[in-house]
C-alpha cells in the first residue's frame, strides 16, 4: 500500500488536492454512498443476485482514492494498519467468527 499511497499523494500533491481529515472523510462517506446506490441498482434494490458493473468498478475507484487520501491526510501506514486488522479478524476468527462480538 505504501507505493500505492506514495502515487495517490503525489498526484493529490501535484493537482493541489490536499484537504483536511475532516473533509476526507466526508468524501469518502459520500463515495460508499454512491458505491451502495450501483449496487441498489444493479439488484433492482435488493431483488436480483448482484454481478459487478462497470459503473461499480468505477465507483470502488472513487471510494479506494478517497480511503487513501484520508489516509494520507491522517499519515496512516495503510499496510500497517491493514495488518493490524488481519491480526485482529484471524484471531475473531480462531473464536467463531469475524464479527465484533467474537472479542
Amino acid at each position: 500500500m505504501k507505493n500505492i499511497q506514495s502515487r495517490i499523494k503525489a498526484f493529490c500533491d501535484k493537482h493541489r488536492l490536499g484537504d483536511s481529515p475532516e473533509h476526507r472523510t466526508l468524501d469518502l462517506v459520500s463515495e460508499v454512498g454512491e458505491f451502495s446506490k450501483e449496487i441498489l441498482k444493479a439488484t433492482s434494490y435488493g431483488k436480483t443476485k448482484v454481478s459487478a458493473t462497470p459503473a461499480m468498478e468505477d465507483e470502488l475507484g472513487d471510494v479506494l482514492f478517497s480511503l487513501i487520501t484520508l489516509a494520507n491526510s491522517l499519515d496512516v501506514d495503510l499496510e500497517a494498519a491493514l495488518e493490524k486488522a488481519l491480526i485482529k479478524y484471524r484471531k475473531r476468527a480462531e473464536r467463531g467468527g469475524i464479527g465484533s462480538e467474537n472479542e
